[in-house]
């Protein structure tokens, strides 16, 4: 079985985001960038399946700038065999990202597709949806536990009432919550070893994918700061500040 991954290049979870003067985007000057959290967690899951015995190889792929390597190299250090990065030096959205890893999924054939269930920089969770609806074939989203048999690939995900396990004919698409499993960290050799790994180069041009924008920009804004909370002696001065103050009574 080959399965194809989906690798992110984000701001670094533990770095505070800055908004640029002129409120037009992100700055992302000087900031550290990391893989997004939850394309580690698909990672990870992809080489544990290889290491069951139940994967053949293990193929990660990004859509982005020339500096999303890094973040393939780190997978293919964690254990991914080699990369794919569609280069693309604008801003993409999730469906023209579908549509490049549709075409992607169309030349490697791949069984399985596992991808993060969504990323932590626009947090929209849309691209597995629409990569299943672009290539035809079932999904299953948000996985807390993945079990492949045969043919089939058994979902467990949380749902408001407990659990439900969807079962899944290959190949099918999965994309990945927190709780599935806790990634590994790269060891040297292996990062030495990814830097001699094939990672592939592509343009939008080469899969044959023409995008276009859906959506416009217009303004960012950091988050309201809060003010500081105060202690009250009785719950008198608390009702009267609840009333007087924040006018929520």
């Amino acid at each position: 079985m080959k399965i194809l991954v989906g690798v992110k290049r984000v701001i670094d979870y533990n770095v505070k985001v800055r908004v640029k003067a002129d409120e037009s985007n992100v700055d992302l000057t000087n900031v550290k960038m990391a893989m997004n959290p939850f394309c580690e967690i698909a990672v990870e899951e992809a080489i544990r399946l290889k290491e069951a015995g139940l994967a053949s190889e293990v193929i990660v792929m990004s859509v982005g700038t020339t500096q999303s390597q890094e973040q393939l190299r780190n997978a293919m250090a964690l254990g991914a065999d080699r990369g794919i990065l569609v280069d693309v030096d604008a801003e993409v959205e999730p469906l023209n990202v579908a549509k490049a890893f549709a075409a992607v999924v169309d030349k490697e054939q791949p069984e399985l597709v596992i991808l993060g269930k969504q990323s932590i920089d626009s947090d929209n969770n849309q691209m597995g949806q629409m990569l299943a609806a672009l290539t035809k074939r079932p999904q299953g989203t948000f996985a807390s536990k993945l079990v492949i048999d045969g043919d089939k690939a058994f979902v467990t995900r949380e749902i408001d009432g407990g659990l439900r396990t969807v079962a899944l004919t290959l190949p099918a698409i999965v994309t990945t919550d927190l709780r599935l499993n806790e990634p590994r960290y790269a060891k040297l050799p292996d990062i030495m070893k990814a830097k001699r790994k094939p990672l592939e180069t592509l343009s939008l041009a080469d899969l044959g994918v023409t995008i276009k924008p859906h959506c416009q920009l217009d303004k960012v804004e950091a988050p309201t700061t809060r003010s500081a909370g105060v202690k009250v002696t009785s719950v008198d001065e608390l009702i009267g500040k609840l009333k007087d103050e924040a006018k929520v009574i």
